[in-house]
């Protein structure tokens, strides 16, 4: 029996390169109806990947050439999958009607998403060509603030009632479904737009048809309100790990659903803002890099880069305090850098799994004196580790004397202690104060750290070998 071929990704990024060039040289030598070909060969997905590197190599035109050779169902998909602003650069360049169609046959959220980019003016266009109960109810969702549960959900979702029995039900979901976000979990209204309870599809098709709905349906669910921050939306999904969560307004009227497919974009974003403000890069991470301005860029780094100039400048005021120490005992200087390195990269450890696991709920604020005494211990532990081997560095690779190692040595196991008990607490202290913990990262652990450091060492100094300041 022979195994299957496999393609390793390398190989994938070859084909898709050889074969997005065979597209073009066809475009060039006038064959469309083969370049159409050659372009189905792949999803929509890795189609607009395609349409968004020619694009950026060779502009709108020939996107659109591209774009208008693919039959009318996979181009609502394939402009679905497109970054925001490569979508407004197409609806630019083509006619009313194709985009009529377009935001037609687009998922409602989807059609929001797109909304939420393009200039008013188009906007207005197309919800004048919109029915007038699809264009109220685009309205109602394009006010709901942004990064809510509003903009995120779907109103493409089952509704039950609670009076149906479960032949009536599935009857309903075979005439609906096609046009739902989702037929797996189905929301039991009471009456008017109430939510009641959920209902699964699996006990649907389980449960005999003259059962009753009310009979089945589960009235203890998870939810989520429209004006719930889109960072919350992604923690609740992480959390109980659903497929769709239904969302509700205040008087717990059923609005909509989220969808997983729909948080994950957002879990990304959340992500990548977490790992910018862990190295110190404020401000929204709305664009790619290279699209991104170089003032934005700048205006993003400098207020990190400000703050940690201005406690470099405070760490040197202090060692300068110490000038006795290091004028009698100079070598002390080759090893202040060792311990202002060792106190950042200990205190950013701890800080970095204390972040982790605030972010996935591993640990609360209750949880701090278990934490507290947890980094107190690996502390001691990494610190005599640390302090013995350079004890030894320092005496027989440098030849210094054991005073000074034990100098060193001792510094090390203050600074370990120190900068791992402050990664551990302030990530803790900032979300206990509502700041976001990642702000505590990298460069405030390091900033602090490096400061304190000096001190401790030259501190530690002064005082074992016996020098006045």
């Amino acid at each position: 029996m022979t195994e299957p071929m496999t393609m390793d990704m390398d190989t994938k990024n070859q084909q898709f390169d050889e074969d997005l060039e065979k597209i073009l040289d066809l475009l060039e030598e006038s064959a469309y109806f083969k370049a159409r070909d050659e372009l189905l060969k792949y999803n929509a997905v890795d189609i607009a990947e395609m349409l968004e590197d020619v694009l950026e190599d060779f502009g709108v035109e020939k996107v659109v050439i591209l774009f208008r050779m693919l039959p009318k169902d996979i181009s609502v998909d394939v402009f679905s999958y497109l970054p925001g602003d490569d979508q407004v650069s197409i609806v630019g360049a083509i006619t009313d009607r194709e985009l009529s169609y377009i935001m037609k046959e687009m998922d409602f959220d989807d059609k929001i998403d797109v909304l939420e980019e393009l200039p008013a003016n188009i906007v207005d266009k197309i919800l004048e060509k919109t029915p007038r109960e699809e264009r109220k109810l685009i309205n109602e969702f394009l006010k709901y603030p942004e990064n809510s549960a509003g903009t995120l959900m779907t109103p493409e979702y089952i509704s039950l009632q609670e009076t149906m029995t479960v032949g009536q039900a599935m009857a309903y979901i075979k005439s609906e479904g096609l046009s739902s976000e989702t037929v797996y979990t189905c929301y039991v209204k009471h009456g008017g737009r109430k939510l009641e309870g959920i209902v699964s599809l699996r006990a649907l098709v389980i449960a005999d048809d003259d059962t009753l709905i009310s009979d089945l349906m589960e009235t203890e669910y998870v939810y989520l309100n429209v004006y719930d921050d889109q960072e919350e939306v992604a923690e609740a999904f992480k959390k109980y790990g659903f497929l769709a969560l239904p969302v509700v307004d205040n008087e717990h009227r059923l609005v909509g659903i989220i969808t997983f497919d729909d948080i994950m974009e957002i879990i990304e974003e959340e992500t990548t803002e977490d790992i910018e403000r862990m190295g110190g890069v404020m401000g929204e991470s709305d664009k790619e890099y290279l699209d991104m301005g170089v003032f934005r860029h700048v205006k993003n780094r400098l207020p990190w880069l400000l703050f940690m100039t201005v406690t470099l400048m405070i760490t040197g005021t202090l060692i300068s305090q110490f000038e006795a120490v290091l004028s009698q005992v100079i070598v002390l200087v080759a090893y202040l850098p060792l311990l202002m390195g060792t106190g950042g990269n200990t205190g950013t450890q701890a800080a970095t799994l204390i972040i982790r696991g605030l972010s996935v709920d591993e640990l609360d604020l209750k949880d701090v004196v278990k934490v507290l005494w947890k980094e107190l211990r690996v502390s001691i532990i990494l610190g005599i580790v640390l302090s013995i081997f350079n004890f030894l560095k320092i005496v027989i690779v440098d030849q210094q004397s054991p005073m000074i190692g034990l100098t060193v040595a001792v510094a090390m196991i203050i600074v370990v202690m120190f900068a791992k008990l402050l990664g551990g607490m302030l990530p803790m202290a900032a979300k206990k104060i509502g700041v976001d913990p990642a702000l505590m990262a990298t460069p405030m652990i390091s900033s602090i750290t490096d400061m304190v450091s000096s001190v401790i060492f030259l501190f530690t100094a002064s005082v074992l070998l016996g020098i006045t300041l």
